[in-house]
């Protein structure tokens, strides 16, 4: 069995601008889940850096978010640290439809920026 890259993502964002727009409660509730809520801690790098990995995995489903809302994709934290993505709702639909059975991750970041690239996976 082999595997076949499905799509990829990308996405680069302004830390200071998710931390301006997190200072709102709503906009926590509203892009994050509550074990990203927790996760994130009032690090705003930490929001910056999983919001830019949902930005990344709509890209890599090519639909953007037309068929999908924010916080269907979760971005979480293994014991290591390195960062996996858990999908609800029309998200896991859309990943299912596709037939992507992983999708790796990476998160990188300034002191400015926040840097998000992801790539879906399927078995051939």
């Amino acid at each position: 069995m082999r595997s076949v890259i499905t799509g990829i993502g990308v996405d680069l964002i302004e830390i200071e601008r998710v931390a301006l727009a997190c200072q709102k409660e709503g906009f926590l509730n509203r892009c994050f889940t509550e074990d990203e809520i927790k996760l994130i801690d009032n690090k705003w790098s930490k929001a910056a850096g999983n919001f830019a990995v949902k930005e990344a995995v709509a890209k890599m489903f090519g639909t953007g978010f037309r068929k999908i809302s924010l916080k269907e994709i979760e971005v979480l934290r293994d014991e290591l640290g390195r960062p996996y993505v858990n999908l609800y709702g029309n998200a896991a639909k859309l990943a299912h439809e596709q037939e992507i059975t992983t999708i790796h991750v990476s998160i990188t970041n300034t002191k400015e920026y926040a840097n998000a690239f992801v790539v879906g996976e399927k078995l051939c």
